[in-house]
């Protein structure tokens, strides 16, 4: 049995577990290799998204995935423990816990913050580099507007409401800009003024995120002191007190108030990485030294991935970046290795991560982003920055969780957002509360049974009527195609100078040259035809009816040569679709399954539209059942006790569980 223990879970401790299992599937070699990750929490975390929790945009839950859940269905061993170190001499990994044994160790056990000896740094400020992090954060953050609107005492109020945020890097930019774009709303709740809240952003840099082209970093300069944050300079913290912050500019030490101090100035390898570095070749900050194979240099069936790698592509004078990217890309480069060094086929992969670029976001509203290709980057304007972010995570998300963290996602991200704090907006948040769509989605329901009573009633069940059904539709569109009067269409598109008199006389004229079911407009692209159809009320111009059909040729083939083909079938298929709209009628009503009954509605809906064609007094179904598909029945319905019942069983199906095909 060859072992392989994976030892954290982060981005690329979870990217490489799981392509590596994937490989050792395809190569049906899981019965004879061992797959263990090993991490202190049960979840994998978000780290990028950190700040929307600290700064409440998103729930705490969204940056979270449980990593059985992640591994659902895969042969992989997940370890709950706390690795102490790692005997390389018997192969071993030490946990407070037990040991493991390996053939094949992968360190990806991430990073942890860095204070640079500042005296009072770690004791006294906040960090923001796990979840725990992140909801410690969001809860002094409520915390100290909280007592500050009770707090009589002006020095201990101005304390509470002094935030200082250390680092003006990715985490510190993205940090200060979610907290500056939060304190307007936590002023309003708490009747706080807002110029009464300090924000000071603040780093030893000439500039905001330096990694950036100096264009965009003035971007988030600027934007960061249009949302009201003092972004200080060159300014080095030299100590961190309860209540005060120490900065040095030049050869000047001041002392300013600070209750919040927020450190998100740098990171270094985690303790357990540090730990074996110590063993190893490494470099600064505990990253350990790897060869082009992403193997330690001095153990070649050790390899190190992510922020615990420490090597210099080819061509380039730094060392890969500690960023997200480089997980991914190191992950999948280390699955290949391992997978040729089992099997013994194929070359091993050298380690050439083409970055794609950067992005920034400052509040959930606005980011800068400088990407494309490896050698050809563009600057990205604001909203397709924010949409490059979301469109990545979502990619990442695929890759971890498939369809149920995206669905979760995009819930959290923008159907569920609250104070518009979305790039989009507040457009696609659900604020409507869910019963207001009660009446219309019983009204809709009561509309289909109605419609497939009436088919019974009119015999659908007893003889073959759908030949008649649709020859009648469209010989009614051939006949009123026919019955254009040219002289009258010519009055109707003369009428242009002054519309009252110009309707009055072209409806005159028309009401003279023909009776009922005029042709007022025919509008034929070969794919579609649109047909606006005047009623009997020509004196008064009154359009009654507006008729669209859509035109698609192997529709009408399936209703010649499949539909219509005998009276059987044809028999089949008009009890078909009464009892379907019957069915969707009640489901409607009820609450039942509304999902389905709306999207089959929409289907029917689609079907007339290629057959028979689709009226003005028939066009609000379609808006309806799209108001009333997702959740419409969870209000006063069936759904509300059915779908988390149903729900529960689904996810104890296994392959559901493996490929993700649920919601939480």
């Amino acid at each position: 049995m060859t072992k392989i223990v994976v030892i954290g879970a982060g981005y690329a401790g979870v990217l490489a577990t799981k392509k590596l299992e994937k490989k050792l599937r395809k190569k049906k070699l899981l019965d004879s290799c061992e797959i263990t990750i090993i991490d202190k929490h049960p979840y994998h975390t978000m780290l990028t998204e950190l700040h929307e929790v600290a700064a409440c945009r998103v729930g705490e839950e969204s940056i979270k995935m449980n990593l059985k859940q992640i591994f659902d269905g895969r042969k992989v061993n997940v370890v709950l423990d706390t690795v102490t170190g790692v005997d390389f001499e018997n192969t071993t990994v030490k946990g407070k816990n037990a040991e493991y044994s390996y053939d094949y160790l992968v360190v990806a056990a991430g990073s942890k913050p860095t204070y640079f000896g500042v005296e009072g740094a770690e004791k006294y400020s906040y960090k923001l580099w796990s979840y725990d992090d992140a909801v410690k954060l969001r809860d002094r953050i409520h915390d100290c507007f909280r007592m500050a609107a009770d707090e009589t005492d002006p020095a201990r109020k101005k304390e509470l409401l002094s935030f200082y945020v250390v680092g003006a890097g990715f985490t510190g930019v993205e940090m200060v800009g979610e907290l500056a774009e939060y304190t307007p709303i936590l002023c309003k709740r708490f009747g706080i003024d807002r110029e009464d809240v300090t924000i000071v952003d603040v780093d030893g840099l000439s500039r905001p995120v330096p990694i950036l082209p100096e264009k965009l970093s003035n971007k988030v300069d600027k934007r960061l002191r249009k949302m009201g944050v003092d972004v200080v300079m060159n300014a080095q913290v030299v100590g961190v007190g309860e209540n005060f912050i120490k900065l040095k500019k030049g050869d000047d030490i001041t002392e300013h108030v600070a209750g919040t101090v927020i450190w998100t100035a740098g990171i270094e390898s985690s303790e357990i990485t540090a730990s074996i570095a110590k063993e190893v070749k490494s470099g600064g900050r505990g990253r350990i030294e790897v060869d082009e194979y992403l193997r330690s240099v001095d153990h070649e069936n050790v390899y190190v991935i992510g922020d615990n790698m420490l090597y210099t592509a080819p061509g380039e004078e730094r060392p890969v970046p500690q960023m997200v990217e480089n997980a991914e890309h190191s992950a999948a480069a280390v699955a290949k290795n391992i997978m040729v060094a089992i099997t013994g086929e194929g070359e091993r992969e050298s380690y050439a991560p083409k970055f794609h670029g950067v992005m920034v976001c400052v509040g959930g509203r606005y980011g800068v982003a400088r990407g494309g290709m490896a050698k050809h980057q563009i600057n990205f304007a604001s909203f397709f920055a924010m949409f490059a972010k979301h469109f990545i995570n979502i990619i990442y998300f695929i890759q971890v969780m498939g369809w149920t963290k995206v669905f979760s996602y995009l819930t959290h991200e923008f159907f569920t957002i609250r104070n518009n704090r979305s790039f989009l907006g507040g457009h696609f948040s659900n604020k409507t509360p869910s019963f207001m769509m009660v009446p219309l989605r019983v009204w809709l329901g009561a509309v289909w049974v109605f419609e497939g009573v009436m088919k019974i009633v009119e015999g659908w069940l007893q003889k073959p009527m759908l030949e008649g059904f649709f020859g009648g539709a469209n010989s009614w569109f051939d006949s009123l195609l026919g019955r254009i009067d040219p002289a009258a269409v010519d009055a109707v598109s003369s009428a242009t100078t002054e519309v009252a008199d110009a309707v009055a006389s072209a409806s005159t004229e028309v009401a003279a040259a023909v009776n009922t079911g005029t042709v007022i407009f025919d509008w034929n692209l070969g794919l579609f035809e649109m047909i606006f159809v005047s009623g009997t009320e020509l004196a008064k111009s009154t359009i009654s009816d507006f008729a669209f059909k859509l035109q698609v040729p192997f529709v009408d083939w399936i209703v010649e040569n499949m539909v219509l083909s005998s009276d059987a079938m044809t028999m089949f298929m008009q009890g078909f679709i009464v009892v379907l709209q019957i069915l969707i009628g009640l489901g409607l009503m009820g609450g039942c399954f509304t999902f389905l009954s709306a999207a089959v509605s929409l289907v029917l809906q689609a079907m007339f539209v290629t057959t028979t064609g689709l009226y003005l007094n028939t066009f609000w179904m379609i808006f309806a059942g799209l108001a009333v598909m997702f959740n419409g029945g969870h209000s006063i319905g069936i759904d509300y006790y059915l779908m988390p019942w149903l729900k529960s069983k689904w996810k104890k199906v296994n392959w559901a569980r493996k490929w993700y095909l649920y919601n939480d």
